[in-house]
């Protein structure tokens, strides 16, 4: 029988630490600030906490741009800090897992300062450096998802360094066997300190063609997905060469054989390719590379009945016994209750969204004020803080919209994030949702969080269980999940109309009652009917 592990069926609650709780009136949250309310992440019913890079930084991409991996940077806390936060999620039976940023690092990193001096320096070929063309030109065709070429000019070393994201995130260099041995021994660090598990960001990005072949143009018709901004060039190419080359896989393998040194820590990989579900497939393969994919497939604006279905119908068969883990959120993307629900969401989409995702199969991912059902906040220019906002505004308006303070009170300054003002604007409209106004009212999205999470902790088959997916009306999604004798049939209305249909007897085959189910949903409505 295949091992349960801790994280298959989990829920794990993303923090972006910034945002979360200020605990010393500087206007930023901090790992304190986290520690501060871990009570309260215990209530919601999750099993781990995901914290975005709380490393040292210059926070030029506001902590993916690591100036050192095995340092808090002040604006958090300490590593006694960080310490004290793992005792205290462990006492409460809550995992913690990091965001590792492998790919790059800060300009301002200790190895890049090095690497740059000279050609024969100890760290020279750490990072992805090459000649210039005859012309002075970049070494070849590559894009910066941020805008903009791939390649950097450094007038002191006379060469170009490879940057995927900003220019001041240059790509390390993985066919280099010493760094991959030091990448390893930065990992190990956090291992030693306790940590559950790993989120391994842009992590398809470790290795390059080391011919620096031109990527190939792609098809106006095809354009779209992986540029955040129509106007963005990055989109007008297949990025076979820059990205998700071969050579990744044997690494993930090094890196698995590291933490299963430590047993009960996991990993999940952030991959977003031009083949996401066959390189989600071949980076989890024979369970010895990576042990999930994060997917971006339900972070997109299509929201749909047949786009879910398809997604993770597809997925799973991808998979070959892979755990699978699912995400409609994050803090790189439109809160998802604006982005799948428009100007004016019901709070009836939320708890419906949230009884969606965590019906799924496999890892759950949701993100800090999901639960409040928090909207996308509309950030002023003057007020904007994401440099890929910054540099594509008007068309992008950037990622700060999803990055707000939490809510705590609805009366106190700043809602009682801080003291102080808050590096960015709390939205007045999130006041009237906030943890405390929320907490009190029985029917409040918040409530309707924790009490879902809390029954589906009670139905294995909700946790473990095969999904089927049964054919029903448009702007309805309906599957059967199966488990050791347990089965639940799930139905949701994705509209805001009512709907009215009947399910056959033996729609759900052996696993459906033996009468036909009457499905009466109102707006965003759902239901669930457990059988034997």
């Amino acid at each position: 029988m295949k091992k349960i592990n801790w994280w298959n069926g989990a829920v794990i609650y993303q923090i972006y630490p910034r945002s979360l709780m200020d605990s010393n009136g500087d206007g930023i949250g901090d790992i304190p600030g986290i520690i501060n309310q871990l009570d309260y992440i215990k209530s919601l019913g999750v099993d781990a906490i995901w914290i975005s890079p709380f490393f040292k930084s210059p926070m030029k991409d506001f902590g993916y741009d690591i100036a050192d991996y095995r340092d808090i940077d002040p604006l958090f806390g300490t590593l006694d800090d960080f310490d004290q936060l793992i005792r205290e999620s462990h006492a409460r039976d809550v995992k913690v897992i990091i965001d590792q940023v492998l790919s790059h690092t800060s300009d301002q990193h200790a190895w890049f300062q090095e690497s740059r001096m000279d050609r024969e320096n100890p760290k020279a070929d750490w990072y992805v450096w090459a000649d210039a063309k005859a012309d002075g030109d970049a070494p070849n065709n590559w894009l910066a998802i941020f805008g903009g070429s791939a390649w950097q000019w450094d007038a002191g070393r006379g060469q170009y360094y490879l940057h995927n994201f900003l220019t001041s995130q240059p790509d390390l260099n993985y066919h280099c066997p010493a760094l991959r041995a030091q990448v390893l021994q930065e990992v190990e660090f956090w291992l030693r300190r306790g940590v559950d598990g790993f989120r391994l960001d842009a992590i398809n990005f470790c290795f390059h063609d080391a011919e620096l072949r031109d990527n190939p143009a792609k098809p106006m018709a095809e354009r779209r997905g992986r540029g955040f901004s129509p106007d963005n060039p990055y989109a007008a190419q297949y990025h076979v060469y820059d990205n998700d080359r071969p050579e990744t896989l044997d690494f993930l393998e090094q890196l698995r054989a590291l933490l299963d040194r430590y047993p009960g820590v996991m990993s999940m990989g952030e991959i977003n390719t031009e083949d996401s579900l066959k390189s989600i497939a071949d980076y989890t393969a024979d369970n010895k590379r990576l042990h999930m994919g994060y997917s971006f497939e339900l972070l997109v604006d299509d929201f749909s009945a047949r786009h879910i279905r398809e997604t993770v119908e597809q997925q799973m068969a991808h998979l070959n016994g892979a755990q699978p883990c699912w995400a409609i959120s994050n803090h790189d993307v439109k809160r998802v209750l604006s982005r799948w629900g428009g100007d004016n969401p019901s709070p009836e989409m939320a708890k419906m969204l949230t009884a969606l995702l965590c019906s799924l199969p496999g890892t759950i991912c949701t993100y800090q004020g999901e639960e409040l059902g928090l909207t996308e906040a509309n950030i002023a220019h003057a007020d904007l803080q994401d440099p890929f906002g910054i540099k594509f505004w008007p068309d992008f308006k950037g990622r700060d919209g999803c990055r707000t303070p939490m809510p705590w009170t609805s009366d106190a300054p700043h809602a009682g994030f801080s003291d102080a003002a808050p590096w960015l604007p709390v939205p007045t409209d999130h006041l009237a949702v906030s943890v405390e106004a929320q907490e009190i009212d029985p029917d409040s999205v918040l409530n309707a969080f924790k009490n879902f999470l809390s029954w589906r902790k009670s139905h294995p088959a909700l946790l473990h269980g095969d999904i089927k997916f049964l054919d029903s009306p448009d702007g309805t999604l309906t599957f059967v999940r199966t488990y050791k004798g347990e089965s639940i049939l799930a139905v949701f209305n994705l509209t805001g109309k009512k709907k009215r249909f009947f399910l056959p007897e033996d729609s759900a085959n052996s696993s459906s009652p033996q009468n036909a189910i009457q499905c009466n949903l109102p707006p965003f409505g759902m239901k669930f009917n457990q059988g034997n």
